[in-house]
């Protein structure tokens, strides 16, 4: 079956931490790159980390130094650690292969609040 699903989010304070999963199909999963996307309201889905199977990782600017991006290949499924959460990071999270196809999940809101 042909599936990712998202799970971990929530409400935090502004300084906190969370821990996002993925787990996806094997489809999905073997021989692709993995990434973490995030969608605020009125704004477009970015990339916020991006990683290889060999473990080559990508950051956006903006989450470097405070997200970590992990997968298991074996397992087939990815995280993202977010530590030192901001306002600004409030969003519905996603994972997908990359380059997505426009396949996606149901996502996990993350709401950082002050």
């Amino acid at each position: 079956q042909v599936q990712l699903v998202e799970s971990g989010g929530g409400l935090v304070q502004a300084g906190g931490s969370l821990t996002l999963s993925c787990e996806a199909s094997r489809s999905i999963f073997r021989g692709n790159f993995m990434g973490w996307y995030r969608q605020a309201p009125g704004n477009q889905r970015e990339l916020v980390a991006r990683i290889s199977t060999g473990g080559t990782i990508m950051y956006l600017d903006s989450v470097k130094g405070r997200f970590t991006i992990s997968r298991d290949n074996a397992k087939n499924m990815v995280w993202l650690q977010m530590n030192n959460l901001k306002l600004e990071d409030t969003a519905v999270y996603y994972c997908s292969k990359w380059l997505p196809t426009g396949n996606w999940g149901q996502g996990t809101q993350v709401t950082v609040s002050s």
